[in-house]
């Protein structure tokens, strides 16, 4: 969509599409020729950014009710 070619202009490294009605979620990553690229998940349904080293997110985590709080800031690292 427009925001998606914005983005793209504009030079924004990390792009993310979340819908929550379908479920799904798109990663883009720009690329050193200006465009971005699909970004894929981990093995395990990670998503690793590139733009704000070491932070992860399992796609599973957003539609899963009710949400995995303690799971996912242990798995963050945020607490032990």
């Amino acid at each position: 969509g427009d925001k998606f070619v914005e983005y793209e202009r504009a030079g924004v490294k990390e792009y993310w599409l979340l819908d929550y009605e379908r479920e799904s979620a798109e990663f883009y990553e720009l690329g050193s020729d200006g465009r971005y690229r699909t970004a894929q998940l981990d093995a395990d349904g990670v998503y690793e950014s590139k733009v704000v080293p070491g932070f992860r997110l399992r796609v599973a985590w957003l539609w899963q009710s009710p949400p995995p709080s303690l799971e996912a800031l242990r798995e963050l690292k945020l607490i032990p």
